[in-house]
């Protein structure tokens, strides 16, 4: 990956480009303005934990307590292709698909690596998460194997795979086929959705209803980065931290999927998402 791609992708100067509500709740709690308030009850940070791949179910589910508080909002970061950046590949025939390995349209790249099923389960976080929202729509998108965006970044400018548009079913479903991301500069390895109110919504680039980020376990990553064409990826994560990263630093037990499968087989990442 280019020198140039990691100056555009550094998370102080473009995934922040403001506090985000965790950081602002944090902020405003510390002069006893507003209570803190988490779906388990207990602030992450305060907790000091880390879910695994295989026991971060709560995590990902944040459905089973009394309370149920919506996706925490993230930055879509410099690259979104919905039009606030720049292109807008939500308007293209073709983006509504669950396999996004490949690109669609005049494009013919396809993005190589380790398979990854990804499933997100949206609900009605004012139901107590109990509640699917069948015919809500999510956007989803990131890097490739070597950090790179389509439509952005240098080499793949032309290329738009690794991004794609779900309706969801009637258990708020939408599930998509693609390959495990890179970890590039100053990010740890993660996901960007948006979650729209219906799929002309979504198609439109109108309405968002929610944007977030999806973590990986780093037990997981590690095994995955240790595969052919992910070299570059090790050293990265060696240097990077939950607790570190500019995203997570403040709390992902909501954006932690639950991650399962093997190199040879594929992963599967599975994560609840109220809104």
């Amino acid at each position: 990956m280019s020198e140039e791609l990691h100056d555009h992708d550094r998370g102080l100067s473009f995934d922040l480009p403001t506090l985000h509500r965790r950081k602002m709740i944090r902020l405003l709690a510390g002069v006893s303005l507003v209570p803190v308030v988490g779906c388990s009850g207990e602030d992450a940070e305060t907790a000091g934990s880390s879910p695994s791949s295989t026991s971060s179910a709560a995590a990902s589910s944040g459905a089973s307590e009394a309370s149920c508080e919506t996706i925490p909002g993230e930055t879509a970061g410099p690259y979104p292709g919905d039009g606030s950046n720049g292109v807008n590949v939500l308007k293209e025939s073709g983006v509504v698909r669950s396999d996004i390995t490949s690109s669609f349209g005049s494009a013919s790249g396809t993005a190589e690596g380790v398979a990854l099923t990804i499933t997100l389960t949206v609900v009605d976080a004012a139901s107590g998460c109990d509640t699917p929202k069948e015919g809500a729509a999510v956007y989803l998108w990131h890097c490739d194997r070597d950090g790179n965006y389509s439509l952005y970044s240098e080499g793949v400018t032309e290329e738009n795979y690794l991004r794609g548009v779900q309706e969801t079913d009637s258990k708020g479903q939408v599930t998509f086929t693609s390959i495990f991301p890179a970890c590039y500069t100053g990010r740890w390895p993660h996901i960007h959705f948006e979650v729209y109110g219906s799929l002309d919504d979504a198609t439109s680039a109108t309405s968002i209803t929610a944007t977030s980020q999806l973590a990986f376990p780093k037990d997981v990553c590690d095994t995955v980065y240790a595969s052919d064409g992910y070299e570059q990826s090790v050293q990265t994560l060696s240097q990077l931290s939950l607790e570190s990263d500019n995203i997570f630093s403040d709390g992902y037990d909501q954006q932690m999927a639950t991650v399962e499968g093997s190199v040879d087989k594929g992963y599967t990442a599975t994560l609840t998402v109220p809104v």
